[in-house]
């Protein structure tokens, strides 16, 4: 199954993590929405990206310089990471990055039903 998309056309929810399984959810609930889906290793250059999402646990190194990252790419991204509760050292950095919303993995799969409802 391909897990991303071309992100030249609709709105386009970026997720930087190595984890496939959760990817797929990931997936199914930004494409409920209407929003393109691309899993990737680091912020894609170009493409009207709507949301940023870090996985903490497989991708906690692209947090370094992100934010400055999404001001060039995509100012208007709503940028979120998270992370198990137990790396405590993730999210603090994730926070001290200045990522705005920085959440425990089990806020984020809680959250992810109406996540990208007010994505637009």
């Amino acid at each position: 199954m391909n897990q991303t998309s071309d992100i030249d056309g609709a709105p386009a929810v970026v997720f930087l993590s190595g984890d496939l399984m959760f990817a797929s959810r990931v997936r199914a609930a930004a494409e409920a929405e209407g929003l393109e889906f691309q899993l990737a290793a680091s912020l894609p250059d170009r493409g009207d990206i709507r949301c940023v999402i870090v996985d903490l646990s497989t991708r906690s190194g692209v947090v370094e310089g992100l934010m400055e990252r999404c001001r060039q790419v995509c100012p208007d991204a709503k940028v979120m990471a998270y992370g198990p509760h137990v790396q405590v050292a993730r999210l603090d950095k994730a926070k001290q990055a200045g990522i705005p919303v920085v959440v425990t993995r089990g806020q984020f799969d809680r959250s992810l039903g109406s996540l990208f409802n007010s994505a637009d």
